[in-house]
């Protein structure tokens, strides 16, 4: 399987809302883990992207799927500090670890999990099976009946003898 699913990178992250200690992939090993790319000023990531992640984590289980946000800007810098999204996470009730990825070099303004990840835009979710290896990749609105289907598929196969 790992020949046919890259293992997820890093998250290169500045700073974490919501979450007590940072968070990794190897941390959360043994979970099906959704990672949500979302910026503030994205209608399709308020309107459809967030909610989604909220669905997600509200509908299964913790200890079997971690549902986690990364504010990755790459346009609007100025507009979508931290500050603008500590105010936002409380004014949408967002309650999931939300990670701010770090700043691209000098020039770059994609940040650096977004370029790892090779992500298109935002909304992008994510879904990375328990052994850390990225398995989807969804850019725009994606079908909730069918991210609920691969993650229960991801979680089946978790649980499934010799994995």
């Amino acid at each position: 399987m790992s020949a046919e699913h890259p293992m997820a990178p890093d998250w290169q992250v500045e700073r974490w809302f919501n979450a007590p200690e940072p968070l990794g992939i190897s941390t959360l090993r043994g979970r099906v883990v959704v990672l949500e790319a979302f910026q503030i000023l994205c209608p399709g990531c308020v309107s459809h992207g967030l909610p989604q992640a909220r669905r997600i984590r509200d509908t299964f289980p913790p200890e079997s799927v971690a549902v986690i946000g990364l504010h990755s800007v790459f346009e609007h810098h100025a507009a979508m500090t931290p500050v603008a999204l500590e105010a936002f996470l409380h004014e949408y009730r967002i309650d999931f670890p939300v990670a701010v990825d770090r700043a691209g070099p000098a020039g770059d303004p994609i940040p650096q999990t977004m370029r790892a990840y090779a992500l298109q835009g935002t909304p992008t979710l994510c879904l990375i099976d328990a052994r850390g290896h990225l398995r989807h990749r969804h850019f725009g609105q994606a079908n909730d009946l069918a991210i609920g289907a691969q993650i229960a598929w991801l979680m089946a196969e978790a649980d499934a003898p010799g994995a």
